[in-house]
């Protein structure tokens, strides 16, 4: 239905599930994708299971000199970027009076300030070319907060009005900017979670269930067609009806 055929794509996180699932879904559309993350054997791995043109660009987030070189190393890849997912996350979970400094900047510097470094290099080329999609997976935390994640919280709320702000200033050259709020997802982690566990969680969700990467990605790939063009500084909630707003 949505056809991506011709664009060109980096995805970060791509290692992980979601990252992984949007990566599979964009190419499946016609998308040519740039596989980032720090698990390069994860990255192979997936590059194999993909039947259309990929790339492999590994970089830690975490180190902001490896950032700054990934949009130019895509562009020499792909020769432009036409898609950028901000998708890799990463938490550090505590209590906010006890949390240490060093776990705040942590997760800050890859949830948060990795993707303003990719969204602000990817921009110059995108407005040349009046056209451009970038994607944002935040969280439902994000949104409604949660005990324990406050910084986890913090970036991805951040990432949701990174996005709104940079949407009013770039819709009129054909760019959208817009975000996803995932709430439970089926993931190896929560594959983990004793049968109880799982009956707790489901029962927050009226779906009684948990989601899966495939919806997740499913999304990003409308937000991603030419069909969402008229759509940005939206954020899309993918949660089974958990938070309604």
């Amino acid at each position: 239905m949505f056809d991506l055929s011709g664009k060109r794509a980096l995805i970060t996180g791509a290692s992980g599930g979601i990252g992984w699932q949007i990566a599979k879904t964009l190419s499946a559309a016609g998308a040519e994708v740039a596989l980032s993350g720090t698990r390069v054997g994860r990255l192979e791995d997936l590059a194999g299971e993909i039947a259309g043109k990929t790339h492999i660009l590994p970089c830690n987030l975490s180190d902001l000199i490896e950032v700054d070189r990934l949009v130019p190393r895509a562009i020499e890849a792909m020769g432009g970027v036409d898609i950028l997912i901000n998708n890799a996350g990463m938490t550090r979970d505590n209590l906010f009076m006890r949390m240490k400094d060093e776990e705040w900047d942590k997760v800050i510097a890859v949830n948060l300030t990795a993707a303003f470094h990719l969204t602000r290099a990817v921009l110059r080329p995108m407005m040349k070319q009046k056209y451009g999609r970038i994607i944002g997976i935040s969280s439902v935390v994000g949104v409604a907060g949660n005990a324990g994640q406050a910084n986890y919280a913090a970036s991805k709320a951040a990432l949701i009005g990174m996005s709104k702000s940079l949407a009013q200033e770039v819709a009129a050259r054909g760019i959208t900017v817009n975000s996803i709020a995932p709430g439970f997802i089926a993931s190896a982690m929560t594959e983990a979670l004793s049968e109880k566990q799982h009956e707790a969680i489901n029962a927050q969700i009226p779906a009684g269930r948990m989601g899966t990467a495939k919806e997740v990605a499913d999304a990003t790939l409308f937000l991603a067609a030419k069909e969402s063009g008229y759509i940005t500084g939206h954020t899309l909630n993918v949660n089974g009806g958990m938070l309604m707003i």
